[in-house]
């Protein structure tokens, strides 16, 4: 699903507008019947309703949604942030219309004195800017803004919070905390990052109707990961195959305290339909991997606790996963180069092993083109530098994938994917009950697993991170997100396997 920003926003309504054709008025009642919609479905008809708006065409939609909430017989406050200017001319239509309602009250507001007094419980409705706000919100405009922030009531964002930019960073913006944001038609990048998490709260995306002519031509910076883009990668396996046409993927995991780090990997990856799977591991874990995870052929390290040295052939592994465990001894960091400059596939580093590129930089214009770094935003930071916020670290984690030939998997509630020459990526499945330990070494064993089938590097991060998401999404269902643990994502992979084989059809 493409990701359109804030003027392709703009246009994809004039558009609709042209080629429907549909009066521009016309296109706002039916966002306004839209979020009325969702309003009455979600029983909350029954609170006080206040809904705030600007002059623009964002104000315009709350004051067609109060006329349609009115004709439920419910009274609506309707509260106009004065600018010095007439406002829109869909704007002053709907305003026009309002004023024939009685159950509507209008009020103005010039200043601060004129902010009014919410009832405890309340429902308000945040209409004062869109998404076409292009500076921070400041005098009256914030101060209301932080007012209704200190309220004791449900607030629901209509198209974006107020003071939210689209498609770059609002960090330190005065923002509408909202409960709900209710949006048309696509997501907007700025849904998707996590400074805004706090203040979007659950997104729900409303049809609209906007023109799909538009949509289907425009080319965009971001497209989130949905279920036409995974069932066009996702190949089935073919009946007459044996375990060698499945490939054979190395794990190189695991260290003294952290042999739990080895065991999920290996687990995940053998549950992602690797053909054969080898795991090196220090010595003092070779007992409890052969009894844990009996289906992987396990070779130890000639140390007990940490790794030091590879005497196996690497050229006959398909793709190798390292880092989950693994620490960052001096001995493991020389492993590491060792295997960096060596192994002639791409490979899939995570964990421990990042830090140890993090240490060594000289080793990230080694990698083989198509190696897979799947760092946190911490590890990320160890091994790109800082950056003052989600879009300035959305630009490097490109900039750097694209110098590197490297895919990165920047790891949160919509983990990014950069692609060397392609569009950004966000995934659109997992849930915060994954934020828990061992979850990333899960996803480096689905993604070692997909790499070693013969999967295209880019085809297996955008495979492996939807996969993890959705199983994460899976067991939800079965334990909660409190309750839940990296075992339990592997647990349910089966089923998220047999959901994406259902829908490639």
């Amino acid at each position: 699903m493409k990701i359109p920003g804030a003027a392709d926003i703009r246009n994809w309504d004039q558009y609709t507008i042209q080629h429907e054709p549909v009066a521009s008025i016309d296109l706002m009642e039916r966002a306004a019947i839209a979020c009325t919609k969702w309003i009455s479905d979600q029983v909350l008809l029954s609170k006080p309703i206040s809904i705030f708006c600007g002059k623009g065409n964002n104000g315009g939609d709350g004051l067609a949604i109060s006329r349609l909430l009115a004709e439920k017989g419910l009274n609506i406050s309707v509260c106009i942030l004065e600018f010095g200017h007439l406002g829109t001319e869909d704007f002053q239509a709907n305003l026009a219309r309002a004023h024939q309602y009685p159950h509507i009250e209008i009020r103005f507001i010039q200043t601060e004195e004129n902010f009014p007094p919410i009832e405890k419980g309340s429902l308000i409705i945040d209409a004062l800017i869109g998404s076409g706000l292009n500076r921070k919100l400041e005098s009256v405009t914030a101060a209301l803004v932080d007012h209704l922030n200190k309220q004791s009531a449900i607030r629901v964002a209509i198209d974006i919070p107020s003071g939210m930019f689209v498609e770059s960073s609002s960090a330190g913006n005065t923002m509408i905390i909202a409960d709900h944001t209710l949006s048309f038609q696509c997501y907007k990048p700025a849904f998707l990052v996590p400074e805004n998490g706090p203040f979007i709260g659950q997104v729900h995306i409303l049809d609209i109707g906007l023109h799909p002519g538009y949509y289907d031509q425009i080319e965009t910076t971001y497209e989130l990961i949905d279920e036409d883009i995974i069932s066009a990668i996702y190949q089935p396996r073919k009946s007459y195959t044996h375990k060698g046409d499945h490939g054979h993927g190395l794990v190189i995991a695991g260290g003294y305290g952290k042999t739990g780090a080895a065991i999920l990997c290996a687990r995940a990856c053998l549950r992602s339909g690797v053909g054969l799977l080898s795991c090196h591991v220090p010595k003092s874990s070779y007992d409890i991997m052969q009894s844990t995870v009996p289906e992987a052929m396990t070779f130890v390290d000639m140390n007990s606790f940490f790794l030091t040295k590879i005497d196996a052939d690497m050229e006959k592994y398909d793709a190798l996963g390292i880092g989950p465990g693994i620490g960052t001894t001096s001995e493991t960091r020389s492993l590491i180069k060792e295997i960096i400059l060596q192994y002639k596939r791409p490979m899939v580093i995570d964990a421990d092993g990042l830090n140890i590129l993090g240490m060594q930089k000289e080793l990230l214009a080694r990698l083989i083109p198509g190696s897979i770094l799947t760092p946190h935003p911490k590890e990320f930071e160890r091994l790109f530098g800082e950056t003052k916020n989600d879009f300035e670290r959305i630009e490097l984690a490109k900039k750097k994938a694209n110098e590197l030939n490297v895919i990165i998997i920047l790891k949160g509630h919509h983990t990014l994917v950069a692609i060397p020459g392609e569009k950004l990526y966000f995934n659109s499945t997992g849930n915060a009950g994954m934020a828990t330990g061992g979850s990333g070494d899960v996803l480096t064993g689905i993604v070692t697993a997909l790499l070693s089938q013969g999967y295209s590097p880019g085809e297996t991060a955008l495979l492996g991170v939807y996969l993890h998401g959705l199983a994460g999404d899976l067991a939800k269902e079965n334990v909660g997100e409190e309750s839940m643990i990296a075992s339990d994502i592997i647990d349910h992979l089966a089923k998220a396997f047999a959901y994406i084989s259902s829908i490639k059809g």
